[in-house]
């Protein structure tokens, strides 16, 4: 799953960025520093992978993972071309979902493109540009529609219909992920990449972690008005912090009265975002996360590990995580009578550990 790093230039996207994946993306105070998108694949940390890796001894630890992709910085006229806007908008096309990064700190340092500090103002410049984008967009999937509706078939009446009600709530400078619409427009909707359709986590930029924090507030209230999420973040204390070792920066965090990191909280909640969960598999030669949709029914999570596991499919042997740790491992659990057999249609928990039986 991808997750588009977007903002105004020079509020912390790259700096962001680099604390996320430790890539080096460049992070300049001058506007499109950043032209073609740096792709960084960042790992879930997960207690319970540890403690599965641990258990079994096992050889090799894998943690479910993230992509992230830093997007340059969007300006007001970026739907028109202005700062090559046509180009950054057709690389929001391909993620799954926007981390949209707002500037929630004041710095004579670091210029700002509209002289001031105002977050909503600049998350409504970037939405703006965003919506503008999607009724271009939808004018021109609208114009095919018509001509294809020659042709009598029923279904281009039903997308003609979605699209007049999508168009009309984009002219209001809403967006897509707004409308309330059932599962068939979702699937419908989703096959046509419109930006505004995206879910989006905004990340308040601070330069100090302080609760009383104005500009934030707003963030978070504005997050709230829409049903989205928000979370406040230092990018550069946290690329600071990921220049430590692991056990320098768990002192630092303890420190500070933390449990994790700001990105891992971040991270997660992309995760929770997307509406994935982990399902987990433990052994001698490696534990692993990996990463479902929810509702992902056994045959179709065995073959996220391997297409011969779904094709063969014939039971998966399950329990979850804490019952497995209670009971020491997969012999403890069969003994107890805790570890249970699931057939084809059993659909898959957060934290289910499986093994997988098939057949080809």
């Amino acid at each position: 799953m991808k997750l588009g790093v977007v903002g105004l230039p020079n509020v912390g996207k790259s700096t962001l960025f680099n604390a996320l994946t430790n890539a080096g993306a460049m992070a300049a105070n001058y506007p499109f520093c950043t032209i073609e998108p740096n792709v960084g694949i960042v790992a879930l940390k997960d207690d319970r992978v540890d403690a599965l890796s641990k258990l079994y001894s096992s050889k090799k630890t894998t943690y479910a993972t993230v992509e992230f992709v830093d997007i340059a910085g969007l300006v007001k006229g970026a739907s028109k071309g202005e700062g090559l806007g046509n180009k950054f908008l057709s690389h929001i096309r391909e993620v799954d979902a926007i981390v949209h990064v707002v500037r929630c700190f004041d710095s004579e340092n670091i210029t700002h493109v509209s002289s001031s500090i105002d977050p909503i103002r600049d998350i409504e410049t970037i939405n703006l540009e965003l919506v503008f984008a999607d009724i271009e967009s939808l004018q021109r999937r609208m114009d095919k529609t018509k001509s294809a509706m020659k042709s009598g078939d029923k279904k281009y009446q039903k997308e003609l219909d979605l699209q007049v009600k999508l168009l009309s709530l984009l002219q209001e400078g809403k967006p897509i992920r707004l409308a309330k619409l059932d599962k068939d427009e979702k699937d419908i909707v989703e096959s046509w990449f419109l930006l505004t359709s995206k879910p989006v986590i905004y990340c308040a930029n601070v330069m100090d972690i302080d609760d009383n924090n104005q500009y934030v507030k707003q963030v978070e209230e504005y997050a709230k008005s829409e049903g989205s999420e928000a979370v406040s973040i230092s990018a550069k204390l946290e690329e600071e912090l990921n220049m430590l070792d692991s056990e320098d920066r768990q002192v630092f965090l303890q420190e500070m009265g933390l449990t994790e990191s700001a990105l891992q909280k971040l991270v997660k909640k992309c995760y929770r975002l997307l509406g994935l969960i982990s399902f987990l598999t433990a052994g001698e030669t490696e534990t692993r996360a990996w990463t479902i949709k929810e509702g992902t029914k056994a045959p179709q999570a065995a073959g996220k590990i391997h297409t011969d596991f779904e094709r063969g499919f014939i039971r998966a042997e399950v329990v979850d995580y804490d019952t497995l740790i209670e009971c020491g491992g997969y012999n403890g659990a069969k003994e107890k009578g805790k570890l249970r057999s699931e057939g084809k249609d059993y659909v898959f928990k957060d934290g289910d550990v499986v093994l997988f039986r098939f057949n080809v």
